[in-house]
């Protein structure tokens, strides 16, 4: 009797560190940095809380001004509306958002220097209000003043920290990934989503500030 006990007393303490770590409190943490089935996989009796961490206050995304563009002779585009200075067309140079954030502080377009990753309310500027020929002779939902051939997806600095929660054309769109995630604007399709910020898929659109 004595053996059954102490070798109960074992399995339960052996599989203890299999739950442990799984308060509300440590699976609304998980789920910043964590996918859903990796949650339930480290602990599986997670799915009741991983509801609950979803009801957080949702940071929405707040828009800027519509923008006033103006093309440059230079490759570039003024938004006299936002004070703001875009490259005339992206660079599609795949990136994770650390390399490609790296890359637009050190861009150079013609001797013009000072750029940067935008945040998704200045990125969202680009976005046309419906799909039609852009600058490359093809179509997609940038605004036509650019050249972005079919579209391509471009990174932002905002990350799923400073907005948690935004609404495109197609649906409402909630991410709980902390700073593990970061938004992203889709020019062919319209649309906006997050990713992880070490996915290495996305290209550069930079832009600078005018004062």
């Amino acid at each position: 009797m004595h053996i059954v006990l102490l070798a109960l007393v074992f399995v339960l303490s052996w599989a203890a560190p299999s739950v442990a770590g799984c308060n509300k409190a440590d699976i609304c943490r998980m789920v910043k940095k964590m996918g859903h089935f990796d949650i339930l996989n480290a602990c599986p009796q997670a799915g009741p809380l991983l509801a609950e961490c979803k009801k957080v206050s949702k940071k929405p995304l707040v828009n800027l001004p519509e923008p006033q563009f103006v093309a440059n002779d230079n490759g570039t585009v003024t938004d006299k509306a936002n004070h703001l200075m875009w490259v005339q067309k992206g660079i599609l140079v795949k990136n994770s958002l650390k390399t490609a954030s790296e890359f637009a502080t050190t861009f150079n377009h013609e001797g013009v220097i000072g750029w940067r990753l935008p945040t998704l309310p200045e990125l969202k500027t680009l976005l046309n209000h419906q799909r039609e020929t852009n600058l490359s002779g093809q179509k997609s939902w940038v605004h036509p003043v650019f050249n972005d051939g079919r579209g391509h997806y471009y990174w932002t600095t905002t990350t799923c920290e400073e907005i948690s929660f935004i609404e495109d054309r197609y649906q409402k769109k909630l991410c709980q990934q902390g700073d593990q995630g970061a938004w992203l604007v889709h020019f062919n399709i319209g649309a906006i989503f997050w990713h992880f910020v070490t996915a290495k898929n996305y290209f550069v659109w930079p832009v600078r500030d005018l004062k």
